[in-house]
């Protein structure tokens, strides 16, 4: 296996006490030599601002193949970026981590490849992240790492820097045993895993899963939250994520954005009900099966294109891979149909877009809808459910909402739906139209109190504070190695 490189840097890094490591760095250019700026979502806003104010650093790849940029400051935070190569790229993202664990972890919605090659991959580019996390992370730093593209790198940064506090948040499903024993590579993802100190899921069913799996497969034990690991014991805990409520709160107050809500609904024909499903061009979100609820609406008569227009925004995504290429073709293929069969020249039934839009794109549309549609078929949180609600300063607005969704767990008083049943996905649309302004509003007054109450940099702040505080903490020793931070 070829020896993992650190990231670049034009000189030696400092040592910080707050590390976190990502696939991806929280920063993006719109062309090759275009200025770095902040990637959107609250995410990003929430860990950079807590970086910022630690003095902390990001570890994640800078976005394009090849050589990565030299590490930099942007807004007050050290980036360090890491470079991947194009057969790096194909394997460890496009390959284990999108063929093989995306699908897997969703249900096995689609087959997962297995393929050792794109094991071997994933392997060395962990191995990657973590020597330098491990060579940023000042003595008894934290370092909190992300999601399902770097399971194994708990366990590496352990074996690098043991003093260091480690905590990983993953932020899709995990599955439960059936499915996951399918994974060739089952123990040493969880070996990884167990490698962190604090270990997050977005729900308790992800967690159960969790628990399950490394008590069949490993001699590990405990009562949740605790796991026994050696010597160690590892906290194992939901930890739903949440959005930026106050962001979203003061786009919608905007005169601007109230102005541009209703001139959306004009253009599209002044309907009585708009529907609107925002997601990401992925087999995952159930993009299909909602078009298809809406056309047996329309089949049956229940609801008539001149009064009810269905707005679907797809993000693009991931398009070099075959599922995600056959899943816009067959969105496209729908959504003409529907159109051709119900539609009227110059208001189809359905508008489809397939793009990008702002956050001060998306809250007119928010605010533009009668109903909300998010269906996935299997999802970590979406927070496109929270959004939705946060936008709607109005009190209005109905949300539908997948029982498949993290944020059905919280989000109680929206209406409740099984995705893969089509009648009854049709039959929950009808009522969300038909549903008495009485009820809209004291549904979605209650939907907004829970968002209200969970802000995204509350729950940063509640999963640092577990990490740096709970109960497993370990003996602190040096680090056992000579680097740039061990000074």
């Amino acid at each position: 296996m070829p020896q993992p490189v650190a990231a670049p840097v034009s000189s030696p890094p400092a040592a910080h006490e707050l590390v976190v490591v990502a696939n991806r760095l929280p920063v993006q250019r719109t062309s090759v030599d275009g200025p770095w700026e902040t990637s959107p979502g609250g995410l990003v806003r929430a860990l950079m601002g807590t970086l910022r104010q630690g003095g902390g650093a990001w570890v994640g790849w800078a976005g394009s193949v090849g050589e990565a940029p030299a590490a930099f400051r942007h807004e007050g935070v050290n980036l360090l970026p890491l470079s991947l190569s194009e057969d790096e790229y194909e394997g460890f993202y496009e390959g284990f981590a999108n063929e093989a664990l995306w699908p897997l972890y969703h249900d096995g919605i689609r087959p997962s490849t297995f393929d050792p090659a794109w094991w071997d991959t994933y392997v060395q580019v962990n191995e990657r992240f973590a020597l330098a996390a491990a060579l940023v992370a000042a003595p008894g730093a934290i370092v909190w790492i992300h999601d399902y593209q770097l399971q194994l790198v708990p366990s590496l940064l352990r074996e690098l820097r043991p003093d260091v506090r480690i905590g990983f948040f993953l932020h899709i499903p995990f599955p439960p045993l059936e499915l996951f024993s399918r994974l060739p590579w089952r123990e040493q993802i969880l070996e990884g895993l167990l490698g962190a100190d604090v270990i997050g899921f977005q729900r308790q069913a992800a967690v159960e899963n969790f628990a399950t799996a490394v008590s069949r497969f490993l001699d590990v034990h405990g009562d949740l939250p605790w796991l026994k690991v050696g010597p160690r014991k590892v906290h194992v805990g939901a930890h739903p994520i949440s959005i930026d409520v106050h962001e979203l709160d003061a786009i919608a107050r905007m005169p601007e954005t109230v102005e541009q809500a209703w001139k959306l609904r004009n253009r599209l024909g002044s309907p009585k009900c708009v529907l609107l499903g925002v997601d990401r061009l992925d087999y995952t979100k159930g993009i299909v099966e909602r078009l298809r609820a809406f056309e047996r609406l329309l089949e049956d008569g229940r609801v008539k294109a001149r009064d009810c227009v269905m707005v679907q925004l797809a993000v693009p995504t991931r398009g070099r891979l075959e599922h995600y290429a056959e899943e816009r073709r067959q969105v496209e293929q729908l959504v003409g149909s529907i159109n051709g069969t119900y539609g009227r020249i110059g208001y189809p039934a359905v508008q489809y877009l397939h793009q990008t839009l702002t956050l001060e794109e998306l809250v007119p549309l928010y605010q533009a809808a009668d109903v909300m549609l998010v269906t996935p078929l299997g999802d970590g949180m979406n927070l496109v459910a929270k959004e939705f609600a946060a936008s709607r300063t109005d009190g209005a607005g109905v949300l539908v909402l997948s029982e498949f969704a993290g944020a059905a767990d919280e989000l109680t008083d929206a209406l409740l739906v099984n995705p893969h049943d089509q009648e009854a996905l049709s039959d929950v649309i009808f009522d969300a139209i038909e549903m008495p302004p009485e009820e809209v509003r004291a549904r979605m007054a209650a939907i907004r109190a829970v968002v209200e109450a969970s802000d995204v940099r509350r729950w940063a702040t509640g999963f640092l504070e577990l990490l740096e505080e709970g109960d497993t903490a370990h003996d602190r020793e040096d680090p056992p190695w000579v680097g740039p931070s061990a000074a």
